[in-house]
């Protein structure tokens, strides 16, 4: 059966899910593992504890063109986040905690009336700190009829042990691929470990979901979309994330390469970061691109 949590079944989530959040009491959900007790109320890094917080959810338009498709991806937009990016686009929600709480059986009830809005799938955004209770969530909505599949749209900074947990349940993995610069991951993410950890969970997406499949429509249905935001001043950065990629995957990997960038947040009196990419950077990164060999791209034009 399709999606692939179908074939698993509710109880097996469940169970997955238990053993996610009896770790929550010595937090080691992300690659911060910063141990603390956060079912005792304690915040670590991403500043959560046992409790489950969303700023938003609605059918979202503005993914790539397969994971939006025609009627929209079913996003869920989680409070908090494992990384602290200065130029953080969504900073109100990642770094301020915009947001409210609700509970298990509420986000199962989201995921559910956006399935019923037509979505194409659950989109959940920045959802590593929350895996426990989404998978909760996720058990109790398909027990009660949810059948589209699921897109893990993550930052990238993941462990690897912990995204062994999502085998046969996420069928589309959208993570970014930020920095192969550990210097540059730590000044703007505080996360000078990301190069490596970021090229382990690349690996690790692709082992699970394999092949791509889409509809006759061009949805993807299963697979892995890599992103890379391309940053002003940082083009060596990005054509060292792109050598990375097609290093590890080849042809075999459908990337997005990201122009929007514009400073927000602590970027905006940064010196390096501080203003628009020009078309200049963006030449140069999608040459080097082009270089390389891909030919599997989502690149949104400068």
């Amino acid at each position: 059966m399709y999606p692939s949590y179908l074939n698993l079944g509710s109880k097996e989530i469940k169970k997955r899910a238990l053993r996610l959040f009896n770790r929550l009491s010595y937090c080691d959900i992300c690659p911060r593992e910063c141990k603390v007790n956060r079912i005792m109320g304690i915040k670590g890094v991403c500043g959560s504890d046992f409790r489950l917080f969303i700023s938003s959810y609605h059918l979202h338009f503005g993914e790539e063109k397969p994971i939006s498709g025609y009627n929209g991806s079913g996003a869920i937009f989680f409070t908090n986040c494992t990384l602290k990016c200065l130029y953080c686009q969504n900073y109100e929600i990642s770094h301020l905690g915009e947001g409210y709480e609700i509970s298990i059986e509420d986000l199962a009830k989201i995921m559910l009336l956006l399935q019923h809005s037509n979505a194409h799938n659950i989109n959940l955004v920045s959802p590593t700190h929350y895996l426990p209770q989404i998978l909760l969530s996720l058990s109790i909505a398909v027990e009660n009829g949810l059948k589209i599949p699921i897109v893990y749209n993550t930052s990238g900074y993941e462990k690897v042990e912990i995204l062994k947990f999502l085998e046969g349940i996420v069928d589309i993995y959208l993570p970014d691929a930020k920095y192969m610069d550990k210097d540059l991951a730590l000044k703007l993410s505080k996360a000078k470990d990301y190069p490596e950890i970021n090229e382990k969970c690349l690996l690790e997406m692709k082992r699970q979901v394999k092949d791509y499949k889409f509809d006759d429509r061009g949805i993807i249905l299963k697979g892995v979309i890599i992103r890379h935001l391309i940053l002003p001043n940082n083009v060596e950065n990005s054509k060292k994330v792109l050598k990375m990629i097609y290093d590890k995957f080849g042809n075999d990997i459908l990337i997005s390469l990201m122009t929007q960038y514009h400073p927000c947040f602590k970027a905006i009196s940064d010196p390096q970061i501080g203003r628009n990419i020009n078309k200049k950077e963006f030449d140069e990164v999608f040459k080097c691109f082009n270089e390389l060999g891909f030919d599997k791209s989502l690149t949104q034009p400068f």
